[in-house]
């Protein structure tokens, strides 16, 4: 069976507008495709609390994708003062879940997601993630000391750094290997219709 990597990052919006299509593409193609998740690492790392400049811009992103992808989003109040926008602990959570149970990657996928945008939860928080992790039924004593773990730490690095050797420079990212070698089904946001097409030439 094919493998196609899925390099997504939980608080990339494109990603967010991109849900309803890789799950389609999962529920259609399960007999043909193995999809898996690599998480991107968007903005990994960061330190400094949004500036406002940077704070209207994104919101500007997120104004472009509902309009595109009609995905719910909450714009009031949303990125507030004071909010440092690092993408690692959600990541981290993903690269937990499939440690755990890799079955429940993609629905983590979609909770933390649907949290961030839809929500206004503060994904980057650990008790707010080992709440979501619970929600898909994952233990939440297992789930944190997975998470807080160096091992685990570690292996969300080597995704960010799976993802950089391919050449990703943009999320969401469909890649499948051919004589091991990274070969693009799409970088940056795709419609179904298209993708479908694109698929059907891989397969």
């Amino acid at each position: 069976m094919q493998t196609l990597w899925y390099i997504a990052d939980p608080m990339c919006s494109w990603c967010w507008g991109f849900s309803p299509i890789i799950e389609t593409i999962r529920e259609i193609y399960k007999n043909q495709l193995q999809i898996e998740l690599i998480v991107g690492g968007l903005r990994a790392g960061t330190t400094e609390p949004l500036h406002p400049s940077k704070r209207s811009e994104i919101l500007q992103h997120w104004q472009n994708v509902q309009h595109r992808t009609n995905q719910p989003f909450k714009f009031e109040n949303a990125l507030p003062e004071g909010f440092v926008y690092d993408t690692e602990p959600a990541c981290r959570a993903l690269v937990t879940a499939a440690t755990i149970d890799s079955a429940r990657i993609f629905a983590l996928l979609h909770t933390i997601q649907n949290a961030f945008y839809a929500e206004q939860l503060d994904v980057t928080r650990t008790e707010i993630l080992s709440q979501l992790a619970v929600n898909v039924g994952i233990q939440p004593e297992r789930f944190i000391a997975i998470y807080n773990s160096d091992t685990l730490k570690l292996k969300t690095q080597q995704q960010f750094q799976q993802a950089m050797q391919w050449g990703v420079s943009g999320f969401p990212s469909l890649v499948y290997l051919k004589n091991n070698a990274p070969n693009f089904l799409m970088r940056g946001y795709c419609d179904l219709h298209e993708l479908q097409t694109r698929i059907t030439t891989v397969l």
